[in-house]
């Protein structure tokens, strides 16, 4: 069974090589999607793959089964920048490589850290996400933010955690809320919906409140 890794960046220079780095030894070749990087992400990819292309950016699910399609191998692992493969998860993949699956896709669960800190209430653990697939058994859908992934098939679980380092500072924080906000008006402005006082305010409210009491959030 080979796998082939993928990534899409955009100026990941400071967080991308814990993720090449986890990649070595489980996968038969890196790809690595960037959508024209100001920083050394692209120059930091390259000591790692020469499978780097450069894309503008269009949307989150577009570059990545852009980048999809640029594997050689049947078995994708798909990565964030900002994430890497746990020592456990690592093992229990090279152990699949010897095998042969009888599934579709694997899920994994997700391990989230803020600002340094394990998340382990608020619906951010164990936030188990598919990311080892067929090529030809899943693709990527939605168009601006929330890409899923629709498979084809069964799919299992697995026991090893991804590490996502989600923001490395308050700075950071507000710059991808602000992003996403963009991106958020982009789709409602898209499918022509008004932007109105319930997605302003009580939307945020609501969201806050779930995460904070119904997901156990305080505890946290």
């Amino acid at each position: 069974m080979e796998i082939s890794a993928v990534i899409i960046t955009f100026n990941e220079e400071k967080r991308l090589e814990p993720a090449l780095k986890s990649l070595a030894g489980v996968a038969s070749e890196i790809i690595v999607v960037d959508s024209f990087s100001s920083d050394g992400t692209v120059k930091l990819a390259k000591k790692y793959t020469k499978d780097v292309f450069q894309r503008k950016w269009t949307n989150f699910s577009d570059q990545k089964n852009f980048a999809n399609n640029r594997a050689s191998f049947p078995w994708i692992l798909s990565l964030d920048a900002d994430e890497r493969l746990s020592p456990e998860l690592r093992e229990e993949i090279l152990q699949i490589k010897n095998e042969e699956p009888d599934c579709s896709a694997f899920s994994m669960p997700r391990q989230v850290f803020y600002l340094g800190k394990w998340i382990r209430h608020s619906g951010w653990y164990p936030d188990r996400k598919i990311r080892l697939f067929q090529k030809d058994k899943a693709r990527w859908e939605g168009e601006y933010i929330h890409e899923k992934l629709v498979v084809e098939g069964n799919v299992q679980k697995l026991k090893g955690v991804i590490h996502h380092f989600t923001y490395r500072n308050i700075s950071d924080h507000l710059a991808r809320v602000d992003k996403f906000s963009e991106l958020g008006a982009q789709k409602l402005y898209t499918q022509k919906k008004k932007c109105r006082l319930y997605h302003l305010v009580f939307l945020p409210i609501f969201r806050c409140a779930k995460s904070f009491f119904l997901k156990a959030g305080f505890l946290g």
